[in-house]
C-alpha cells in the first residue's frame, strides 16, 4: 500500500506537558484508524500535526505528494454571516450540487430537518456540528481526520455515518482517522486502532473489541513475564508452549480467545441483589405511566401518544428515539416535571429522583471550591456494592487521582466535570437515576470507571444516549419512541433501527405508488421490475448457501488443529526439561499448526465478510 503521511521523531510539548517524545507513524492508502487514549493524552493534537494546524516542537511532518485533509476538529468552522448550503456547496449552483449522489446523500443522511436556507447564526449548537460534518463529508480530499463525529447525532445518525465511511473507503483509497468515544462507532468503522498514552502512540489490529482484547492479553503476558524469572523452568517451558491466547495479527475480535480470557470473570452485575436492594430502597412501587398523551400549545399532534411504562424498582432501562422524538419531553414528564394533557403519572411516595443533565449547572455554583471542600459537605460513608466507601475513595473509582482534590472544580477538564457531577448526584443516595447523555466529555478508560460504578448501583435506571456500546452495557431493557408511541425493543438498537428502516421504506413505498399513478406507469412494469427483483434474489440465496458449506468445512479443519496443538502442547510437558532439542522439536511442530490455524482463521474472516454482504 502507498504510503500517504506520517511524522518522524516528533515532539510536542504545551507549558505544563509534554504530549509526544520523539513519535514517528505511518499511514498508509486504505488505513481506516480509530485513536483512544485519556482526555488531555493528545488525541487531538496528533490530528491537528498532521493536517497542519498544530506545530511540532522538533521533528517532521510528511505528506506525500498531492495528499489533502480535511478535518472535522471539536470546535466548527462554519461562516456566521451565510446559509447552511453555502457553509456545505460553497456557490455552486443547486443543479450542479444535486446532481452529486454522494452530496445528496450526505444531506439527505444528517440535514434531513434543517432549511438549507437558513442562516448558519439560527442553528442550535447540534445543528451546526452536523452542518460542518457534512461540509467535511462531501469533499473530495482524500484523507478524512474526524474528531468526536458522533457528538450530537442520535443512534440512528451514528448507524447512517458508519455506513457511509465504510462505502467510502471500501476500494482501499484514501485514509480514516477518527477520534471518538463511540466504541460500537470504531468496532464498525475501524480495521485498526492507535492507544495515545505517555507521550507514545501505540498501534493494535482490529476495531475497539480487539483492541481490548490485545489490551488485556498485554497485561496478561506483562504479568507471566514477571512471574516467569521466580518459576522452575517446567513451568517457564509450558507456559511458552502455550503462546499467547489472541493473536495480536488478528483483525476481527476473536471470540474463542475473548471467551478464554474472560472464563473466570463473574458477570458484570448481580441484577437478582440490585432488584432486592432496590426492593428494600424504594419499596414495591417506583413510576408508573398510564396512557399518557401529552401536547405541546400550538401543535397539531400530540408528541407522545397513550404511552403506559411501568418502571419498577432495580429496573434498569434505556430510551432510545431520533432527535426530536420526545426523549426529553417524556423524562420531564417521568419526574413530575411536566403534567400531560391525558394519563396519569403515578410517583411512589418513597422515590428520590435525580437527574444528571447534559450541562454542568449543578457545577457553575462550586466555582473555585476545591474537591476536597465539596466532599465534606457529604456523609463520610456509604455503602457500594456492600462495601463501606468514602467520598474520596468512590471519586478514585471514577478515575481521579489524589492530586486533583485539591484543584478547583472551576479548574477541571470537562471529563472530570462530568464525572463529579455523576458522583455528586450519587452522593445524594437517590433511589431512581435519569441519565442524559453521560457519557458527553468522557474518554473510553473513563467510560468503563464509569459503567463500572453504575454496575454496582442500587436503584432505578433510565439512560437516554447515542453510545450504543452504553446503552446495551449498563441497561438490561431498551425502548424506543417512535411516532409518539412507546414500544418495547427485546434486541436492543438493532431491532429499534430495523424498526425505522421499515419505517422510512413504507414511506418511500408510499412515495413511489403516488408518483406512479401520476405518471400512468402500467402493471407490466411493476411486474417486470419484481421478476428481476426475484431473479436477483435467487442468486444471492444460492451464493450465500456455498459460503455457509466453505465456512463449515473451515471450522470443522480448525477444530481438528486445536485438537493436535492440544495434543503437542500435552506430550511437551511430558518431556525431560533439560531435553531441549526433543522441547525444540515439539515447539517447532506447535508454531506449525498454529500458523496452519492462522491461515485458514484469515479465509474463515473473509468468507464471512463476503457472507455479511450476500445476506
Amino acid at each position: 500500500m502507498a504510503f500517504l503521511f506520517g511524522c518522524e521523531n516528533l515532539h510536542l510539548e504545551y507549558p505544563t506537558k509534554t504530549i509526544f517524545e520523539s513519535l514517528s507513524l505511518g499511514v498508509d492508502d486504505g488505513a481506516r484508524i480509530g485513536i483512544v487514549g485519556r482526555n488531555g493524552d493528545g488525541k487531538s493534537s496528533l490530528l491537528g500535526v498532521f493536517d497542519g494546524t498544530v506545530v511540532p516542537n522538533e521533528g517532521r511532518v510528511l505528506v506525500s505528494r498531492g495528499t489533502q485533509f480535511v478535518h472535522l476538529d471539536q470546535r466548527d468552522h462554519l461562516d456566521e454571516n451565510l446559509t447552511v448550503r453555502a457553509n456545505i456547496v460553497g456557490d455552486l449552483p443547486d443543479y450542479m450540487w444535486a446532481a452529486d449522489a454522494r452530496v445528496r446523500e450526505v444531506i439527505e443522511g444528517l440535514l434531513s430537518d434543517i432549511d438549507p436556507a437558513s442562516p448558519v447564526s439560527a442553528l442550535s449548537g447540534g445543528q451546526r456540528r452536523r452542518v460542518d460534518l457534512a461540509r467535511v463529508l462531501i469533499s473530495d480530499a482524500p484523507v478524512v481526520l474526524l474528531d468526536e463525529p458522533t457528538n450530537h447525532l442520535d443512534v440512528g445518525a451514528i448507524a447512517w455515518l458508519a455506513a457511509f465511511l465504510n462505502k467510502k473507503f471500501s476500494r482501499g483509497q484514501g485514509a480514516l482517522l477518527v477520534v471518538t468515544h463511540d466504541r460500537w462507532f470504531l468496532d464498525e468503522v475501524c480495521t485498526s486502532m492507535w492507544e495515545v498514552h505517555d507521550g507514545i502512540v501505540e498501534p493494535f489490529e482490529g476495531g475497539y473489541s480487539a483492541y481490548v482484547q490485545q489490551r488485556v492479553e498485554r497485561d496478561r503476558l506483562i504479568e507471566q513475564q514477571e512471574q516467569k524469572r521466580r518459576n522452575l523452568m517446567r513451568r517457564e517451558l509450558a507456559w511458552l508452549s502455550r503462546g499467547a491466547r489472541a493473536r495480536s495479527t488478528k483483525p476481527k475480535f476473536h471470540v474463542e480467545a475473548a471467551r478464554e480470557l474472560i472464563a473466570q470473570e463473574p458477570p458484570i452485575r448481580n441484577s437478582v441483589e440490585l432488584k432486592r436492594a432496590a426492593i428494600s430502597r424504594l419499596g414495591k412501587q417506583c413510576i408508573t405511566l398510564d396512557d399518557v398523551t401529552f401536547t405541546y400549545p400550538g401543535d397539531e399532534e400530540p408528541l407522545l401518544k397513550d404511552i403506559t411504562w411501568p418502571i419498577g424498582p432495580g429496573d434498569r432501562f434505556a430510551l432510545l428515539g431520533a432527535n426530536g422524538a420526545g426523549k426529553s419531553t417524556l423524562l420531564e414528564i417521568v419526574q413530575g416535571n411536566l403534567i400531560p394533557q391525558s394519563g396519569h403519572v403515578k410517583i411512589g411516595k418513597t422515590v428520590k429522583i435525580a437527574f444528571l443533565s447534559q450541562r454542568l449547572e449543578e457545577l457553575e455554583n462550586l466555582g473555585d471550591d476545591r474537591v476536597r471542600d465539596v466532599l465534606k459537605r457529604y456523609q463520610s460513608q456509604y455503602v457500594v456494592d456492600g462495601k463501606v466507601v468514602s467520598p474520596a475513595q468512590l471519586l478514585e473509582q471514577l478515575g481521579f487521582e489524589k492530586a486533583h482534590l485539591s484543584t478547583p472544580v472551576s479548574a477541571l477538564s470537562g471529563g472530570q466535570k462530568r464525572r463529579l457531577q455523576l458522583m455528586l448526584i450519587l452522593l445524594e443516595a437517590p433511589n431512581v437515576l435519569i441519565l442524559d447523555e453521560p457519557s458527553n466529555d468522557l474518554d473510553t478508560d473513563m467510560m468503563v470507571a464509569m459503567e463500572n460504578v453504575l454496575d454496582t448501583w442500587p436503584g432505578t435506571l433510565i439512560l437516554v444516549s447515542h453510545d450504543r456500546y452504553l446503552t446495551e452495557r449498563v441497561t438490561d431493557h431498551q425502548y424506543a419512541l417512535i411516532d409518539g408511541h412507546l414500544r418495547h425493543v427485546p434486541r436492543g438498537v438493532d431491532e429499534y433501527l430495523e424498526l425505522l428502516a421499515d419505517q422510512e421504506r413504507k414511506f418511500d413505498d408510499s412515495a413511489t405508488e403516488r408518483l406512479r399513478a401520476q405518471s400512468g406507469e402500467g402493471i407490466d412494469q411493476t411486474a417486470r421490475m419484481a421478476k428481476v427483483a426475484k431473479t436477483s434474489k435467487a442468486g444471492s440465496a444460492g451464493r450465500a448457501h456455498e459460503l455457509r458449506k466453505q465456512i463449515r468445512s473451515l471450522e470443522r479443519k480448525m477444530h481438528t488443529l486445536d485438537n493436535k496443538i492440544e495434543q503437542a502442547q500435552a506430550k511437551q510437558l511430558e518431556v525431560d526439561p533439560s531435553d531441549y532439542v526433543e522441547l525444540g522439536k515439539i515447539q517447532e511442530s506447535i508454531q506449525g499448526l498454529q500458523t496452519d490455524k492462522s491461515g485458514l482463521e484469515d479465509q474463515w474472516f473473509d468468507l464471512n465478510e463476503q457472507l455479511e454482504k450476500e445476506e
